[in-house]
């Protein structure tokens, strides 16, 4: 059964509320004051409370600076609702399993595929909502990331190189090569498969 605009809604203000709450707990536990990370992500403080109190949109590229100053890597902020079994925590990723990551405001989602954090690995599944698209500002990851067009069309710009990609078709981004990528589509998501050297991301 579909869920209700309601139930979706419902849905996003939970991930708002967790990922914020992981935030300002994490800070405590570090003992960062809400102006250091202001200051370090380049926003106010009102703005930051905002996340943490799960009010405010939180685009990949500010969750990832967060990420940074908090001594953590993006993917610690995955979360799941259903539990693995044991014998298959390090080997096994059922698909209603899989930890995600909902980038409230942007339109993002992404899923881990990969059984543990800490490998030389990573696969992430990207759905891009119609017309959404990353920062203007290029993320630069460290290490070589290579991805595969699941679904859709995705424009893809690395350094001031634009290509357009559609199913099927693969790329790869060597070292930390500014990026950007773009759902073109008024009407049809994209979904993306990508690997990347840990910690990559």
């Amino acid at each position: 059964m579909p869920q209700t605009t309601h139930s979706v809604f419902t849905d996003m203000d939970k991930n708002k509320a967790r990922i914020g709450l992981q935030i300002r707990d994490l800070r405590k536990a570090k003992g960062i004051t809400l102006s250091a990370i202001a200051e370090k992500i380049g926003k106010s403080v009102g703005y930051v409370s905002q996340v943490e109190r799960g009010v405010s949109s939180l685009p990949i590229s500010v969750l990832q600076s967060i990420s940074e100053v908090l001594g953590v890597q993006i993917t610690w902020f995955f979360h799941t609702d259903n539990q693995q079994k044991v014998d298959e925590v390090n080997h096994v990723v059922r698909h209603d399993s899989r930890r995600s990551l909902d980038f409230f405001g942007t339109g993002i989602r992404e899923e881990l595929l990969s059984p543990w954090l800490s490998g030389d690995i990573l696969m992430i599944l990207t759905t891009f909502s119609p017309g959404v698209e990353t920062s203007k500002e290029p993320r630069k990851r460290k290490g070589e990331e290579a991805g595969f067009v699941q679904s859709g069309v995705l424009e893809l710009t690395i350094g001031d190189r634009l290509y357009t990609l559609g199913k099927g078709d693969s790329f790869s981004i060597v070292g930390e090569e500014p990026h950007f990528v773009k759902n073109p589509s008024p009407d049809k998501e994209a979904v993306v498969l990508w690997v990347m050297g840990s910690p990559g991301y």
